[in-house]
């Protein structure tokens, strides 16, 4: 979970700018929903890659972060009895 705790407050720090609520434990299915399509945001090709700015080993890195941030969210969802969303782009 240390790493899908990372994620939300990495993310956090973007959604408060924008005057959106903070996601916080425990999650509720809209957050997880929207943590779920943030994660998919992040896996697009033009967005993992940062539109071909970053390395291949870096963007792997970023790959390989998201799909454990993915499987932690999973893990959780099964843990607290919510149904896991599809993430489309792992």
């Amino acid at each position: 979970m240390r790493t899908l705790t990372k994620f939300i407050e990495d993310n956090n720090r973007w959604i408060t700018i924008f005057g959106n609520s903070a996601i916080t434990f425990p999650l509720s299915e809209q957050d997880v929903a929207e943590l779920a399509r943030t994660i998919d945001s992040q896996l697009s090709p033009e967005n993992l890659m940062c539109d071909g700015e970053i390395s291949h080993a870096e963007a792997q890195r970023k790959y390989r972060f998201l799909a454990t941030v993915a499987q932690e969210l999973d893990h959780y969802c099964r843990q607290q009895g919510i149904d896991s969303p599809e993430i489309y782009e792992l």
